[in-house]
């Protein structure tokens, strides 16, 4: 099951209903940007119990604002031109799925979102059972600015699972015909064992 990018409230609770089904039946799974906050949502709402968690994106009055606008985008009005945008250094743990597809601890990865992981719930998650296997460490400048501080996460996978891994980043920018990205590659792979 693959869950892309996208914006907008439109399709969300079955979206959250297909990654729970992969998550609870061991299907592979792989989520791009979009996807990989709905995961994030799923399982904060499903696992860590946290009821009625969301995005600000769908729901600005959530009481569990697990995926939450860029912090330096909070007082943005007008959205043209205003997304983290390019490509940025992903530093991959060691042990992971993510590790074992790109076998290399640091890559660059093109973004293009307005909202990621708020780092106010990262350990609630992480106790549960999320594994951040990827994350970026903004620069100094704006790292000062934002209240969550630490790193912003950009992969995260199950341990226990043949293929539950999603990015904030979007992979099909970087993947080719005969030169697809590691990430899908491992995905397919996954997802062909399953047979």
């Amino acid at each position: 099951i693959l869950i892309p990018g996208g914006f907008g409230h439109r399709g969300i609770e079955g979206k959250l209903e297909a990654i729970r089904f992969a998550r609870e039946r061991h299907i592979p799974f792989f989520g791009i940007c979009l996807g990989m906050q709905c995961a994030v949502i799923e399982f904060a709402r499903n696992v860590c119990g946290l009821k009625g968690a969301h995005s600000t994106e769908f729901d600005a009055k959530t009481a569990h604002p697990v995926i939450s606008l860029l912090e330096e985008q909070q007082g943005v009005k007008a959205m043209g031109g205003t997304m983290r945008l390019g490509a940025s250094r992903c530093r991959v743990e060691k042990a992971t799925h993510a590790f074992r597809a790109y076998q290399r601890d640091e890559v660059d990865e093109r973004h293009r979102h307005r909202y990621e992981v708020n780092n106010a719930y990262r350990s609630r998650l992480e106790q549960a059972g999320l594994v951040v296997s990827g994350s970026y460490q903004p620069p100094a400048s704006l790292l000062e600015c934002r209240a969550g501080g630490g790193d912003l996460v950009e992969i995260i996978e199950l341990k226990d699972h043949p293929w539950f891994v999603a990015g904030q980043f979007h992979p099909e920018f970087r993947s080719r015909p005969l030169e697809p990205h590691p990430l899908f590659r491992e995905f397919v792979k996954a997802s062909l064992q399953e047979q």
